[in-house]
């Protein structure tokens, strides 16, 4: 992890996002959650992020990307980079989504 990244979740507020987050176990309360803190734009740009990377992955072309998430061409190249040269969220959470999870309880810290 660089030292950007531990700088930005060193802070008790950092630490609580996360574990608010981890603590939230069903679909409903996460969209309830995520709509309460994060505006419309915000939640449309994310999924479209998520959704860019997802191509990404699959080896579509970034003119294609952009035509369907209606992205920048500079934020797809952002994703890229970041798949690349991330901390590995994105492939982590591509990775997970690509199993069915519908029958198998989220696990938690105890």
């Amino acid at each position: 992890m660089s030292t950007d990244q531990t700088i930005i979740w060193s802070s008790k507020e950092s630490q609580q996002l996360i574990e608010a987050l981890l603590a939230i176990d069903n679909t409903q309360d996460m969209r309830n959650f995520l709509r309460d803190v994060m505006t419309e734009k915000e939640i449309v740009e994310i999924s479209s992020r998520l959704e860019a990377a997802r191509m990404i992955q699959a080896g579509a072309k970034y003119t294609d990307i952009v035509a369907k998430t209606k992205l920048s061409s500079r934020t797809v190249a952002r994703i890229s980079n970041w798949m690349k040269n991330g901390c590995g969220g994105y492939a982590t959470v591509l990775s997970q989504n690509s199993v069915d999870h519908s029958h198998v309880p989220p696990v938690r810290a105890v």
